[in-house]
This record gives structure tokens, C-alpha cells and sequence, in this order.
């Protein structure tokens, strides 16, 4: 892992037994396209509507197989001022990251997540967390694989290096209540969910770490 994730490996390692006993949320978008699962597997729940937040409920379309390679222009004025970037270290990173906040999304553990969200991504996921609470349903989600993370676009605003990863994992979730009933989603089916997250991180700062600072769906353009 790279300096710019020193802290997601601090945490990674913390909270290690965590992540293999808690089945994973994944934030995003069933794509329709499903196949058949082990029937522990299972399924997230929708967060507060904002619009740098994708909603977890929506339908997605199948990420596009032959996507466009890294932002070269991008990387490389990151790479200038940032000695320790590069794409397959900060992609390493990008992958764990993924994992780390699915998971504490799922598990409705916010001391996890509030150092790994920058402000206006940590607010909704909160609210999210709370009103499953309220509403006594528990998420259950098990991330089978990331099959790509892939870096579509990056680049510097101002001293600010920000860069958004495609993720397309496979997964299989349910939301049950608090009878352990299941409520949504189906025990048997995998989906494929694509996500696109944006990190940043101020250059200038003596904090090496990037926080998630949006999601989306690569199809909302589309809607």
C-alpha cells in the first residue's frame, strides 16, 4: 500500500476480524444481472438522498467491459507533485478502501467510517445508518469479488489531487427485520453493482491519507 493510504492500513489491520466476521454492504446499484449464489449471501439498504451520494435502491445497467485506460494527463500532474503516486499503489489502496467502507457500512459502524468519508459523503451514510435503526431492519451483504477498480478520471484542483475509481464488484445482499425476516433483495442471486468513487486529498497537507469525497452511478447521466 502506498503513503497516501497509511491510515486505511492502520485500520485494515484493526479491525481485520471485524471485516472476515461482518457480511459486506455494497454501495451501490443492482445492474439487473444476476446468477446464482450460496444463500448466505445478501443485500444493502438505500442512505439519505444527496446529490454527491448514489442511492443504494436504483437499478444499474452492466459496467462497459472495454473502458478507456487511466487519465495520463491527470495521473502525471498528481504524480509531479506527489512522489509516491501512482496508479497501481493508489488502485491497491482504492480496492482496500472499498472494502473497509462497505463493510462498516454495513455493520452500521460509524467510528469506522468517519475517518475514511470527507464531510458531505460521512452525513448521509449516517443518516443512512440511523434510520435502519430506527426502522429495526439490519443489512446483511457479502462481497464476493471486485472483479475491476480501474481510474477514470484525476487531476489537481488547485493543490487538491482528486481522482475517481470504477468499481465493479459482484455481490449478493438482503435487508431483513428485526425478526430476521427478509424484507429485500434475494439469498440466492449474485448481482453486479458498478460504482464510481471520487478521492481526494490536499497535496499541500501533512496528512498522507485520501478520504472519499463522492459516489455515483456511471449511468445518472443517463437517467
Amino acid at each position: 500500500m502506498n503513503d497516501g493510504f497509511h491510515l486505511l492500513d492502520l485500520l485494515f489491520f484493526a479491525v481485520a476480524a471485524f471485516v472476515v466476521l461482518r457480511l459486506r454492504s455494497v454501495l451501490g446499484r443492482r445492474t439487473g444481472s444476476e446468477r446464482p449464489a450460496p444463500p448466505q449471501w445478501q443485500r444493502p439498504t438505500d442512505p439519505a438522498s444527496v446529490d454527491n451520494v448514489i442511492d443504494l435502491a436504483a437499478a444499474r445497467k452492466p459496467a462497459a467491459e472495454n473502458a478507456a485506460g487511466p487519465p495520463v494527463g491527470g495521473v502525471a500532474a498528481i504524480a509531479a507533485v506527489d512522489g509516491n503516486f501512482t496508479p497501481d499503489s493508489f488502485l491497491a489502496g482504492a480496492r482496500t478502501a472499498f472494502e473497509m467502507i462497505v463493510s462498516a457500512y454495513a455493520a452500521g459502524d460509524k467510528t469506522a467510517l468517519r475517518p475514511l468519508l470527507a464531510d458531505e459523503v460521512y452525513r448521509p451514510f449516517a443518516a443512512a445508518i440511523d434510520a435502519r435503526e430506527r426502522d429495526g431492519e439490519r443489512l446483511e451483504t457479502e462481497l464476493v469479488a471486485i472483479r475491476k477498480a480501474e481510474i477514470v478520471s484525476a487531476g489537481l484542483q488547485g493543490s487538491v489531487a482528486v481522482v475517481t475509481v470504477r468499481f465493479v464488484s459482484d455481490q449478493v445482499n438482503l435487508i431483513k427485520d428485526d425478526q430476521g425476516r427478509i424484507v429485500e433483495g434475494h439469498p440466492d442471486r449474485v448481482t453486479d453493482v458498478t460504482d464510481e468513487w471520487t478521492f481526494r486529498r490536499d497535496t499541500l497537507s501533512p496528512d498522507p491519507n485520501w478520504q472519499l469525497a463522492a459516489t455515483r452511478s456511471p449511468d445518472d447521466d443517463q437517467d
